[in-house]
């Protein structure tokens, strides 16, 4: 009988547990004001890319945390933010990264003041793999070797995508070449283009020097064979040291963490000012209407809190190459502002 008490006890506290956690999932829920169905647009028209899969790992554990259904939307920067102006009630938010200030900082149209058209939500995740790089066979053994180049008057073609994350390497490169060798800085020359496809291209027929690229779309070829028209070497990652040393050990492909940091400041250097170089972290963050709920903005900062003290979702987003970087709304606004602060500086400089 006593031992009946015993299992009977413990079966009554087991169902309080469970009830307790299930009322607080549910108050959890109850008290964001935020949409049962959630829509998440993003500044891109592919559902291959880095943006759509770091913001179905966020939007997929966001859900979870809210038990709402969230979609992400591949709809690309300008429908993406046509659909924030037309969304006051919290049912259309966005993800997107550094493009969304820089294309405003370079003049591109439709590309507002983010900081002050909408409102900045949390940072979640960093794309580490920005990455600069030249032919196999290329004279241009590192980026001082380019920089050189330039300041003793040969010109060097940069294959780009301009206006934003593609264009503000080669901005910080010009910037690097008028700080050494003033004047010279127009021996650097942008071959405007479109996708990472089309930059390779360029590369291989000859018609760029150096060109943008990412370390998930081109460490592939840099494993090619010296003879390979196709070929490619890294010369420089703009991610800050930080950054890589979160990677795993493994890095990427077959190119590990410790040769990947062989790219990175201070192994790497180009010059922002007279104190400091410069570093950029392809960071993807929240976008809201003005006018949305600051409650729903509350929730949502609230819910990925915990979502990230879980540990879950870091595992899935290193997993894809992408460092975990949650940082709460009021947070993340003074962070990005500050960030596009030291890059307009930049563009101003060369401009």
């Amino acid at each position: 009988m006593k031992i009946m008490t015993t299992h009977l006890r413990k079966l009554v506290c087991a169902v309080a547990i469970a009830g307790t956690a299930g009322a607080s999932m549910t108050s959890f829920a109850a008290d964001c004001p935020i949409p049962s169905n959630l829509r998440v647009v993003i500044g891109s028209t592919s559902t291959g890319g880095d943006t759509y899969q770091n913001s179905s790992i966020v939007a997929d554990h966001l859900a979870e945390k809210l038990d709402i259904n969230a979609k992400v939307d591949a709809v690309g920067a300008m429908a993406g933010f046509r659909a924030l102006d037309r969304s006051r009630n919290g049912n259309t938010v966005m993800i997107f990264h550094d493009q969304s200030y820089l294309g405003n900082l370079y003049g591109v149209n439709g590309y507002d003041n983010i900081f002050e058209k909408y409102t900045v939500g949390p940072t979640v995740a960093i794309n580490p793999g920005n990455a600069y790089l030249v032919p196999k066979d290329s004279p241009y053994q590192t980026i001082d070797d380019v920089i050189a180049a330039a300041g003793e008057g040969k010109e060097v073609r940069v294959a780009i995508q301009p206006g934003g994350v593609s264009e503000i390497g080669f901005s910080a490169l010009k910037n690097a070449v008028k700080m050494k060798y003033p004047g010279k800085e127009s021996n650097v020359v942008a071959v405007n283009t479109g996708s990472q496809a089309d930059k390779n291209q360029l590369l291989f027929d000859g018609l760029a020097d150096v060109i943008n690229g990412s370390v998930q779309a081109n460490e592939q070829y840099t494993r090619l064979p010296s003879d390979d028209q196709k070929a490619m070497r890294f010369v420089w990652l703009t991610a800050r040291n930080d950054t890589i040393k979160q990677t795993s050990e493994e890095g990427m492909g077959k190119t590990s963490q410790k040769e990947l940091l062989q790219y990175v400041n201070p192994n790497v250097t180009v010059p922002q000012n007279e104190s400091e170089n410069f570093t950029f972290d392809k960071e993807f963050f929240f976008l809201y209407n003005k006018d949305m709920d600051p409650k729903i903005v509350s929730c949502i900062d609230n819910a990925l809190k915990e979502v990230y003290a879980e540990g879950e979702i870091q595992k899935e987003q290193k997993k894809s190459f992408f460092i975990p970087n949650f940082k709460p709304s009021s947070e993340a606004q003074e962070y990005l502002k500050d960030k596009r602060d030291q890059y307009a500086e930049i563009i101003k400089n060369i401009k």
